[in-house]
């Protein structure tokens, strides 16, 4: 059956259930089955935005080896993403009725594999699993262009946590990628990827990653968090000593004990007061600057208004070649 054949069915379904839905008395021998099939064709409608565009614009469906198909060089997800009991669901449906939503990949030039996944990876892991082929769309990508489609197909997904978001941005910072191309990926503002990469980069990747995702926990408790761990100087031994006799079960657990052992445990005295300087300008105060273990940190005051913050963002990069030039100067001479 066509894919255009097959959206006409379940669009059937769908209005035939809508339609039941609506009345007073509902039919009680509709089929937990049809049920079941019209709730993952309408999660397909909601995730499937990108894809739509991909074909309107004339791309094609193809069927690949997985073993042909590179991994991504900017993780999204944390790590056990990818295993078995991760992406059991996903197998269970594809062995049952095939893979109905297709992945993105795209050639590459140079390496032992012909393809580079752009978004389907967990689909990718679950046919390579089954032994089947990989259906996905083929174009033709450059590197910022790929992580534009992979960052905007994972911003439609509500599985994707909060701090893998975080880590996904901190990941592409740390690969050169300019602050426009991450905005794009992540679909939100400067400012609030300031704050993600705020984040990631003050928590060690390692410790994220024995927290784990968790999925229950947004956007403030994480800045919470990290304001918790800034003030301690074992922040990191402190979170791993907790974690260590605790089973890798429920991320959102493994959260709750990291921040109750930065609050709870004892801090170790450092060996010398924390350096602090002040910014002002025009006789007001604009920001404090401290000079922790993890890098220095500038922390505006609240009077600064975010077009501020997000007018030094566009000007950062020029402010920093300017600094290796006057680097390079003194150096010369």
């Amino acid at each position: 059956m066509s894919r255009k054949d097959s959206r006409g069915m379940f669009a059937n379904v769908l209005g035939q259930l809508d339609q039941q839905a609506t009345t007073t008395q509902p039919a009680k021998t509709t089929s937990p089955h049809l049920l079941k099939v019209a709730a993952g064709v309408r999660q397909i409608q909601e995730k499937g935005e990108v894809l739509d565009r991909l074909l309107k614009d004339g791309d094609h469906i193809v069927e690949v080896d997985p073993n042909d198909v590179a991994p991504s060089p900017i993780p999204d997800r944390f790590d056990g993403s990818y295993d078995d009991a991760a992406i059991e669901d996903i197998v269970a449906s594809i062995k049952e009725r095939g893979q109905i939503v297709p992945g993105l990949i795209r050639p590459l030039v140079a390496g032992g594999q012909s393809y580079q996944i752009v978004f389907g990876r967990r689909r990718l892991a679950a046919a390579r699993a089954l032994g089947v082929k990989f259906r996905a769309i083929v174009r033709e990508l450059s590197d910022e262009q790929a992580i534009v489609f992979q960052g905007e197909e994972n911003t439609n997904r509500n599985d994707l946590t909060f701090i893998e978001k975080c880590a996904f941005a901190f990941s592409q910072e740390q690969a050169g990628y300019k602050r426009d191309v991450i905005c794009a990926s992540l679909s939100t503002g400067k400012s609030h990827i300031s704050e993600m990469l705020r984040i990631a980069s003050t928590v060690p990747r390692a410790t994220l990653l024995a927290i784990g995702p968790a999925p229950e926990i947004g956007r403030r408790r994480w800045i919470d968090f990290v304001e918790v761990f800034e003030a301690r100087t074992d922040g990191a031994d402190c979170i791993q000593h907790a974690l260590e006799t605790v089973p890798p079960a429920v991320a959102t657990d493994r959260f709750a004990i990291a921040l109750a052992a930065l609050k709870t445990e004892v801090p170790q005295a450092p060996t010398a007061a924390a350096q602090t300087a002040e910014i002002r300008a025009n006789g007001f105060l604009l920001a404090t600057v401290s000079y922790p273990k993890s890098g220095p940190r500038i922390n505006f005051t609240k009077s600064v208004p975010t077009s501020f913050v997000e007018f030094l963002n566009d000007r950062m990069e020029t402010l920093h070649g300017e600094f290796l030039q006057s680097v390079d100067h003194k150096r010369k001479g």
